[in-house]
């Protein structure tokens, strides 16, 4: 098996308010859109963003009422520090503070308009933060 590319799918009430939270607050793009349906890129993220509207009849229907939950899409980025300031300076909420584990991760959260859990993480901090 060869794998070409990654994406993960996320049953949402509103996909344009997910697509443009993560436009606007990290830089993604719609790459595809229809009714019901939205893939977001970023060409460093090595994998799409595709928000599904709940309900929609193409999902099997086991899956098709689920939402995005007990889930974090997490994102791994050089400056934390920066990131979180530019986060509050544009009115974003932050939802778990910036925190540090004793192996070294250090994040926080926000949360999209559909209550998306999206987590930026250092995972390359040093250890004697």
């Amino acid at each position: 098996m060869q794998i070409t590319s990654s994406a993960v799918s996320l049953n949402v009430e509103d996909v344009a308010a997910s697509s443009a939270f993560l436009a606007r607050h990290f830089g993604f793009q719609v790459e595809m859109a229809a009714a019901g349906f939205a893939s977001l890129t970023r060409a460093d993220a090595g994998m799409n963003v595709v928000f599904l509207q709940r309900g929609l009849p193409t999902l099997p229907a086991d899956q098709r009422d689920e939402h995005a939950a007990g889930l974090i899409l997490a994102f791994v980025v050089n400056d934390l520090d920066g990131e979180l300031a530019r986060l509050r300076g544009e009115g974003v909420a932050i939802t778990m503070p910036l925190t540090s584990e004793e192996w070294g991760e250090r994040a926080f959260q926000v949360r999209d308009p559909n209550g998306v859990i999206v987590q930026l993480v250092d995972w390359n901090a040093p250890t004697d933060r």
